[in-house]
């Protein structure tokens, strides 16, 4: 559990650093950026048997994970009320790459403070 709460905690930081950033994403607040947080750690749960997997990504380049988090980002911002995206899919495509590879540094962050979270 405190993996989850880890990973959670830090796709929120992830999201308010996008915020900050000139990528047109939007959170009205923290709580607004946490719950889009949520609900795309949500979403990717249920999809990332085909976003992940490797050998998909292998075959592609990758490309299918950044398409499938671009639409999944685009999917919080519309699930999540006051988190928006203000260039629309170029926002949501700048959101999955943040996503990509500020998430990763964040994580290892955040797992190294909190304890038992690896």
């Amino acid at each position: 559990m405190p993996s989850l709460i880890a990973i959670w905690i830090a796709t929120t930081i992830t999201f308010i650093i996008l915020t900050k950033l000139p990528t047109g994403i939007e959170a009205d607040s923290f709580g607004k950026a946490g719950l889009a947080a949520l609900v795309f750690g949500l979403l990717n749960a249920l999809t990332s048997w085909f976003i992940n997997n490797t050998f998909v990504n292998f075959l592609t380049l990758g490309m299918v994970a950044l398409v499938g988090n671009t639409i999944l980002f685009a999917l919080s911002a519309f699930l999540v009320p006051g988190f928006r995206l203000r260039k629309g899919i170029l926002s949501a495509a700048l959101g999955a790459l943040g996503i990509i590879f500020i998430n990763g540094i964040v994580l290892v962050i955040v797992r190294a403070i909190i304890p038992g979270a690896s």
